[in-house]
């Protein structure tokens, strides 16, 4: 364990935010760990970063980044339908998913194409195209920063919400994620119920099969989101607004043309890209940030850009909603 000073943070960030860290340490297991507790660094404060695909930096970070960097994947129990697949935090979500198609495991496909890594996906609770993570979430093994106790969640005790968890809330900061477990599928067909989704198979006359749903999420979101390689982003930079029933009647009489996805309980989930296109921020550029011209859901950063001018950006686009249509957008991205 190497624990770094002053170490620069633009290679971590998928927003290629130039930053600094006072100080920064990978973790390769749980030993480590538990020695970086017992160690005078420790007492700064703490932040863990995972792959940088879910956090804006809008200033150096004046305490302790934590990388997770703990490897592996196994099967950790078997049956005739379903496998429970142990994953270390530091793999790379893209290259699971790649993995579980490939040995005919389904569940996650729908996923493919996020970037980050394992260990931050149940903190975040990904989803995409009709799946989250908590539909597959088995449970994960944590250890406790307080005291360095190891836990193991279920589902049951992670909360998990839209893009939320405890790991969000709660329990921010606190814990650090060294395993995830997921219960993957065998034989099942893979989940086709999203629009987008049915019809690209259906234009290119593919059958739903688990294969061809992978690389059909692979297609479409190449199609619609930039690749943080090429150009700085999070992908999404704003959940998707729920409203009560009431405001949505409301909205819906005023705007006909609103984008929604029906809830249970009386809620009605509205599509924030539309919003946001509709407050006329789709393409727009202020400087070396904007609005992707593809996906208003998506900020990003042209190159030279700093964190206090994406969240100057995200900060107008929220006002311009809340002044056309009365609703709050919310973040899905840390903000520090």
């Amino acid at each position: 364990m190497n624990i770094l000073s002053d170490f620069s943070l633009k290679s971590l960030n998928t927003f290629q935010v130039d930053c600094r860290a006072k100080y920064y340490v990978e973790v390769k297991s749980e030993a480590e760990i538990q020695k970086l507790i017992a160690s005078e660094v420790f007492n700064n404060q703490v932040f863990i970063l995972g792959g940088g695909s879910n956090v804006l930096f809008t200033k150096d970070f004046e305490g302790l980044i934590i990388h997770p960097d703990i490897k592996g994947i196994e099967v950790d129990v078997e049956s005739s339908e379903h496998i429970i697949l142990k994953i270390g935090a530091g793999e790379i979500w893209e290259e699971l998913v790649d993995f579980t198609v490939k040995n005919g495991w389904s569940g996650i496909e729908n996923l493919a194409a996020i970037p980050g890594s394992v260990g931050a996906a149940p903190i975040q609770n990904i989803g995409a195209y009709g799946v989250e993570l908590k539909d597959v979430f088995h449970s994960l093994t944590a250890i406790d920063l307080h005291n360095g106790t190891r836990k193991i969640f279920q589902k049951q005790d992670c909360n998990f919400d839209y893009r939320n968890s405890i790991f969000k809330t709660e329990f921010k900061n606190r814990y650090i994620i060294t395993t995830v477990c997921l219960r993957l599928n065998k034989n099942a067909e893979s989940n086709i119920e999203y629009e987008a989704l049915s019809m690209f198979l259906e234009n290119a006359h593919l059958k739903p099969g688990l294969e061809n749903v992978y690389r059909a999420i692979i297609n479409i979101r190449g199609s619609k989101l930039p690749d943080p390689k090429q150009i700085g982003n999070v992908g999404s930079f704003f959940k998707n607004p729920v409203v009560e029933h009431d405001k949505f009647a409301e909205l819906k009489s005023q705007f006909p043309e609103i984008k929604y996805f029906p809830q249970a309980k009386g809620v009605v989930k509205l599509a924030a890209a539309w919003l946001i296109e509709s407050c006329g921020w789709k393409g727009k550029r202020i400087g070396q940030v904007g609005v992707h011209d593809k996906q208003a859901l998506v900020l990003v950063n042209h190159g030279g850009g700093n964190g206090s001018q994406i969240l100057s950006l995200s900060n107008q686009i929220i006002e311009s909603v809340i002044q056309k249509f009365e609703i709050q957008l919310e973040p899905e991205v840390n903000i520090l």
